[in-house]
């Protein structure tokens, strides 16, 4: 399994460009400001051909180039319902900092030719890969992230799957809730349903900062200590 992931744009966001291997088919996640040369030298390297943009939310950060992108590639465009109607309009998910970073711009937004809306639970199949959708609202009301099967692919079976979170968790933090379409108690909901009871070996690749794993994430993130002192979730170990 490829997975080539770099950090874009002011906001320093990571996009993913992942694939079963060179010279196929792959998948590009939250390709934010200044990702599309960074997407384009990922698959003209690995001789990929990107089929679908998966979104983990509509922050400006996030999807920046999700329609030239997907326009470039001809590519399918996925994300929740409740944050698509960001994709045309991104302010009204901003903060006034991030706001204020862009004035004097003269941007237009529009939807890519091919939107299509993600469901919780759903599992998409594409590029040869199964992409578990969890929605995990609480950053904004249509966040999502997406897990994948690592071990079996990657040959590296102590890694059962890896986690796409966006901005619902990060090496020890989660993020924020107060800016527009965020929830506190709904955050708080997400991390307890959708991410304690995974497995410790997942590995968690986030929107921002290095990579980590559900396991050290249980053990150090003060958020998730606070969630488990509670007896909020249940708890499945493996690997690590």
């Amino acid at each position: 399994m490829l997975i080539a992931g770099f950090p874009a744009g002011p906001w320093g966001t990571n996009c993913y460009v992942v694939s079963t291997g060179p010279g196929n088919e792959c998948v590009v996640i939250d390709p934010g400001k200044d990702s599309a040369s960074g997407v384009d030298q990922v698959v003209r390297e690995h001789r990929l051909k990107p089929v679908a943009v998966l979104v983990t939310h509509g922050h400006i950060d996030h999807m920046w180039c999700v329609a030239p992108v997907a326009g470039s590639y001809d590519a399918t465009a996925w994300i929740h319902p409740s944050d698509r109607h960001l994709l045309t309009d991104p302010m009204a998910g901003m903060s006034r900092e991030s706001t204020q970073m862009l004035l004097g711009g003269n941007y237009e937004w529009a939807e890519p030719d091919d939107v299509r809306e993600l469901s919780d639970s759903q599992t998409l199949e594409i590029a040869g890969i199964d992409f578990a959708v969890d929605h995990t609202p609480g950053h904004t009301e249509g966040s999502v992230t997406f897990r994948s099967p690592y071990g079996a692919l990657a040959g590296q079976p102590e890694i059962s799957e890896v986690m796409f979170s966006g901005d619902l968790l990060f090496a020890g933090s989660i993020g924020r809730t107060d800016l527009p379409g965020g929830d506190h108690a709904k955050m708080l909901q997400s991390l307890s349903q959708k991410v304690l009871p995974l497995a410790d070996d997942i590995v968690v690749l986030p929107g921002h900062g290095e990579q980590t794993s559900i396991g050290r994430e249980r053990a150090t993130n003060p958020f998730l200590a606070d969630l488990v002192d509670q007896g909020t979730a249940g708890r499945v170990t493996r690997g690590l």
